[in-house]
């Protein structure tokens, strides 16, 4: 694209209103707004994929966090990759690609130094969102870090079928676990952790007890729990955990939109006895792993031992779509948007 042909507008969402609960579109306006030009150091980004994730929902809310809120009437954020169309920074030229900040937009200006090149020749485009981005760190780092995960471990992953979980699995099976057990929310989530993903056992949340289905996948007990949903997993989790037990606490999806705190896990008292280690984690504390963790997932995905999925929603005016459907699970591996429709 030559500068004569540069994009005077671009769309972008801006959260319009603090949801209450659960999300609804009304709390969510699609914009159009002038294009900024670079000015030095900057780019302008045609953005081609952008991710929707969990944590987002805890940006809509205005307290303080770990990430800052989303601004009302302001373009919301989040990971986008896309192609480079005017720049006025060294090193970086029209027709590179790049991964970014600046999602929920098809068109982003920014520093150069707040991107990140990429190779589409190494893996597609929207892996660098996915395996190979912010969900892969998350779980290569949750499970050989945080959870310290060692060779002959019963691994259990909650939300096992999403971006972080289905890796999390695959990882623990690769790095030599004895067992690893998840829980999805559908039927055909379950039939993809033991058929695609390669889990030793899976079971449907929905169609059960936790704490009952968890025992019979797991008679012996397990010794690693990586949770992303929280309540009556963790809490059955910590009922099936081992002496020495590990928890990696990564997220807890079934909280995320309730307007009053649940009650914590009643068992939480095992920890004493059972001498159970608990421990939250960010990604962002565990930069210094990226290469480690390029060098291994790279090196499987080549051989075929690791695989993922991607549930990929067409256009950026269904972006708001993906990222509600993506809280009620209805996605399968990494929820994408490709803002480009087609």
């Amino acid at each position: 694209m030559t500068a004569e042909t540069l994009p005077e507008t671009s769309r972008e969402w801006h959260l319009i209103a603090r949801p209450e609960g659960w999300p609804t579109p009304d709390d969510f306006a699609l914009r159009t707004v002038p294009v900024k030009t670079p000015e030095e150091g900057e780019v302008l980004v045609h953005n081609l994929f952008m991710s929707v994730d969990p944590y987002m929902r805890g940006r809509m809310n205005d307290v303080k966090s770990y990430v800052p809120p989303f601004q009302l009437d302001r373009p919301m954020d989040g990971g986008a990759v896309g192609i480079v169309v005017a720049s006025r920074a060294e090193g970086l030229e029209p027709g590179d690609h790049v991964l970014h900040g600046l999602g929920w937009r098809e068109y982003a200006t920014l520093p150069a130094k707040r991107t990140q090149p990429i190779d589409p020749e190494l893996a597609p485009l929207s892996a660098y969102l996915g395996v190979l981005g912010m969900p892969g760190l998350t779980a290569y780092a949750g499970l050989v870090r945080v959870a310290e995960m060692k060779e002959g471990d019963t691994v259990f992953v909650s939300g096992a079928a999403g971006a972080v979980g289905s890796l999390v699995g695959q990882i623990a099976r690769l790095k030599g676990a004895a067992k690893v057990i998840g829980s999805a929310g559908s039927d055909a989530k379950v039939q993809a952790l033991t058929e695609t993903y390669g889990f030793n056992a899976a079971f449907n949340y929905k169609e059960g007890d936790v704490s009952q289905q968890l025992a019979d996948a797991a008679p012996d007990g397990i010794d690693v729990y990586f949770d992303n949903v929280g309540g009556d997993h963790l809490e059955a989790a910590i009922s099936r955990l081992n002496l020495h037990g590990r928890i990696a606490v990564c997220g807890m999806i079934s909280q995320y939109n309730e307007v009053t705190p649940p009650a914590a896990p009643r068992n939480l008292a095992m920890l004493i006895g059972k001498r159970i280690t608990m421990r939250g984690m960010l990604v962002a504390d565990h930069q210094d792993l990226q290469p480690q963790f390029v060098q291994e997932l790279s090196a499987w995905l080549r051989t075929g031992d690791l695989t993922y999925q991607e549930t990929v929603e067409q256009g950026i005016e269904n972006a708001v779509d993906a990222f509600l459907g993506l809280m009620r699970g209805q996605n399968i591996g990494k929820m994408i948007v490709a803002t480009d429709a087609g």
